[in-house]
């Protein structure tokens, strides 16, 4: 069997990919990336791959912006797609658009796209979100159409399932820190709900205050 083939039959096995959001510079954590903060005794770049993984992801790209040197060297994520933004700072729409772009192979320099049929959405920031919200959200693909979403008390969150056939309508909608919001909103009538809220806890660490979420 060929390489190609192995790689074929690897990609028909494994149509998810764990799509990683983990760029934000945390402006209001006194400029701390969000990326390097610790919980459970890892950065939360490494305890978000292992979430994914653990949900069923076997390939994950992250993208990386802020202190992305620094990330590497502390956090050991082996086996992923690092994906680095420069634009990070214009918001977290620009880190879907690179993360698309490198599952797509539209990204420069890179050489030919995943064959993935969906991207599963995580973000760096939502630690209490966890392998089983994300496995429930990742085993609602059935296509590269579907569209599926974590739901707490049925108001959409994350993870997101992006189909393949969508992607390019997200980037070209995900600016500043919308990310797919306002693709999601055109097509909402086509979204799969999962409802999450018995296994997950949807906040984000953004402030000083959110610092009370993270566990030693």
């Amino acid at each position: 069997m060929t390489d190609n083939e192995d790689r074929a039959n690897d990609e028909a096995a494994d149509p998810v990919v764990g799509l990683l959001l983990a760029a934000g510079g945390g402006r209001r954590l006194g400029g701390r990336p969000k990326a390097l903060l610790e919980h459970r005794g890892q950065p939360l770049v490494k305890h978000a791959v292992a979430a994914l993984r653990a949900a069923g992801c076997a390939r994950v790209h992250v993208v990386l912006g802020a202190r992305a040197d620094d990330v590497r060297a502390r956090a050991a994520l082996d086996g992923c797609v690092l994906v680095d933004n420069p634009e990070w700072e214009q918001g977290m729409g620009s880190s879907l658009r690179a993360g698309l772009a490198s599952l797509a192979g539209t990204r420069s320099g890179t050489r030919a796209g995943t064959g993935a049929g969906a991207a599963l959405v995580s973000l760096v920031d939502q630690p209490g979100i966890g392998a089983p919200a994300m496995a429930r959200v990742r085993s609602g693909y059935r296509d590269e159409r579907s569209l599926v979403s974590a739901a707490y008390a049925g108001v959409r969150g994350h993870p997101v399932l992006l189909g393949a056939a969508h992607w390019a309508g997200v980037a070209a909608t995900a600016t500043g820190d919308r990310g797919a919001r306002a693709y999601l909103r055109e097509h909402e009538a086509e979204i799969a709900l999962v409802e999450c809220g018995d296994v997950a806890r949807p906040y984000d660490i953004d402030t000083e205050a959110d610092l009370v979420h993270l566990e030693p």
